[in-house]
């Protein structure tokens, strides 16, 4: 999908590329399920902890604070302010899973999984990755063609230079 709106346009390829990430830890999750904590030192298991550890706490963090902070206040005064409520009470579950998630990453990728480690692990990164899903989802579907629909073309300038200068 493409956007005609910068900002909606770099939202979306963040969202993809968290989908991706999730996909990841999902399969990881999926291949583990009855064998256990996986091999952190096996090349795609450290990998995947490393894109935890740096993609939730930096990006995904980084993108709600920027919807939050500009995104729904922008909506609020053109009187959509219900959709950025939603997704704020869905941030707001979220942040501390993925904070959680992130340093559950950087703990493995140093020691590796004990079983407690692995099934605290297994727990956040399960509700994660649903929360997460269905909230790209809404976002895709209803905050980025809302975007498109109503930011006038120098709001767009000031708030895609912003974002990509917290990056």
């Amino acid at each position: 999908m493409n956007f005609s709106n910068r900002v909606s346009q770099k939202l979306h390829e963040e969202h993809r590329a968290t989908v991706t990430l999730i996909e990841r830890l999902v399969n990881l999750l999926a291949r583990q399920r009855q064998s256990g904590a996986p091999d952190v030192n096996d090349r795609g298991t450290a990998q995947l902890l490393a894109d935890l550890a740096a993609g939730l706490e930096v990006e995904v963090l980084r993108h709600f604070a920027f919807e939050e902070d500009e995104i729904f206040s922008f909506l609020e005064a053109a009187g959509e302010a219900a959709i950025g409520e939603h997704l704020t009470s869905e941030h707001q579950i979220m942040r501390p899973l993925g904070v959680r998630l992130a340093a559950l990453a950087r703990s493995a990728a140093g020691k590796g999984f004990d079983a407690v480690s692995w099934e605290e692990f297994r727990g956040v990164a399960g509700d994660l990755c649903q929360r997460l899903a269905a909230h790209v989802d809404k976002e895709e579907m209803a905050l980025l063609p809302l975007l498109d629909e109503t930011m006038d073309a120098a709001t767009e300038a000031r708030l895609y230079e912003q974002y990509v200068e917290r990056a």
